[in-house]
């Protein structure tokens, strides 16, 4: 492994030239030199008047019998997660400037250290976050890819190994930098591909931009090398903004999730949860959203003449209207009971623009034989008020122990939480 670490940077470093200013934080990092003086990180309280906070608003938390809910570490701005592959360690990506490392160096499911990563690094929207195989971590910025050799070994310090996947403003076209639908995910699939999802920047795009951002896979799902960003290709199109992504490790399918259009009604349209099979497969947006018609909507009154995408592929699940489904994750535990096994956990954020206000929940879908999607259900939920209306927490996204329990993101608590069952 460490001739393969030293090769690839060898030759990364090479291709990408070097340094062109001493306060180039990057380019000296991609160099391996030093970029920081100060070499104290420092750490997020984990105790005190928020985390007891916190912990409190968890006992109205509603699960399945058998499970518990518990703290496992105060994140500022928690979005997804990435577990590392060797240690008790999981990255967490934001929607501001700063990627987190969380550790839990005593094993005892709570963590103890919570620290930035890389803050040397001028990190804009580092919501996605994933790992290779090989043990490399992968940042996907709003505009921008990252790569970081055997990080969760090497980020005790603020200067890391880099490799340059994407540079600045070369994921999208700059004129569609937008702050709207600009959190990307990752995964890496089994073709040791990069693949990427990108939300498009408007609620509907307007007609004279529909067939350019299919072209550029903007509001759909890019792959590419993870390495050096090369063999890049559009692999599916015909969606929203997509939030959360998983392969299904029996068969190769990729999952993902999809926020519905604004400004419909409280009841329409769908969120989802999707199924690509294959490469250049169709979703049907703008022309549709889940079964719903969006184009001639009051939502698009300038797209009543499109013609609707052939061979369009509708969702596996529809949710209900305006939950905004984000992070999802297949369970690929023993800890959880059979029923939950090799099925999908999506985290629901909760809705903005719907009265009441409805989501901020986790929800389980059962999967058919054939791989297919079985039916929902809601297995946790509580962090919305029943009595006042307002938000105690929004789960952003799902992740996978190595133990078998889950841990569940909130970037309003600012929290991530751990399920457990049984003892």
């Amino acid at each position: 492994m460490t001739k393969l670490y030293s090769a690839l940077l060898l030759a990364l470093v090479a291709s990408h030239g070097f340094a062109q200013s001493g306060k180039d934080s990057l380019s000296t990092m991609k160099q391996m030199k030093v970029a920081t003086t100060d070499l104290n990180l420092p750490v997020i309280q984990q105790t005190g008047r928020n985390a007891d906070a916190i912990r409190n608003n968890l006992k109205k938390i509603k699960l399945p019998d058998g499970f518990k809910i518990d703290l496992f570490a105060i994140v500022p701005d928690a979005r997804h997660m990435a577990v590392a592959p060797s240690t008790n360690m999981v990255m967490v990506g934001t929607r501001k400037t700063t990627v987190w490392a969380v550790t839990d160096r005593n094993s005892d499911g709570i963590a103890d250290e919570v620290k930035s990563f890389a803050p040397s690094l001028n990190f804009k929207v580092p919501n996605g976050v994933c790992w290779t195989k090989d043990g490399f971590f992968v940042v996907v910025e709003h505009n921008r890819v990252l790569n970081f050799p055997a990080a969760e070994f090497f980020y005790e310090g603020p200067d890391v190994a880099v490799i340059e996947v994407v540079p600045q403003g070369q994921l999208i076209p700059t004129e569609y930098e937008s702050y709207n639908h600009g959190a990307r995910t990752c995964r890496i699939g089994a073709d040791n591909k990069l693949y990427i999802t990108m939300g498009q920047p408007y609620n509907v795009q307007p007609a004279d931009k529909i067939d350019e951002f299919n072209r550029l896979g903007i509001g759909g799902i890019t792959r590419m090398d993870p390495f050096s960003g090369g063999n890049r290709e559009v692999y599916s199109i015909g969606m929203r903004n997509s939030v959360g992504q998983d392969f299904n490790p029996k068969d190769g399918t990729l999952w993902w999730t999809d926020n519905q259009t604004d400004g419909l009604g409280n009841e329409i349209p769908p969120g989802e949860l999707n199924r690509s099979t294959k490469k250049g497969e169709h979703f049907g947006y703008p022309y549709w959203n889940g079964h719903y018609k969006v184009a001639g909507s009051p939502a698009a009154p300038d797209l009543k003449n499109m013609k609707e995408p052939p061979n369009s592929v509708f969702p596996q699940i529809e949710f209900p209207a305006h939950q905004a489904q984000l992070g999802m994750t297949f369970y690929t535990g023993k800890q959880f009971p059979a029923k939950y096994q090799g099925g999908i956990f999506v985290a629901s954020h909760g809705s903005w623009n719907r009265t009441p206000a409805s989501g901020a929940l986790i929800n389980f879908v059962s999967l058919k034989p054939d791989g297919t999607a079985n039916k929902s259900e809601v297995f946790a939920e509580g962090w919305l008020s029943p009595e006042t209306g307002t938000y105690i927490g929004r789960p952003v996204d799902v992740a996978v122990m190595k133990d078998g329990s889950m841990l569940i993101s909130d970037d309003y608590a600012g929290a991530i939480y751990r399920v457990t069952y049984g003892n």
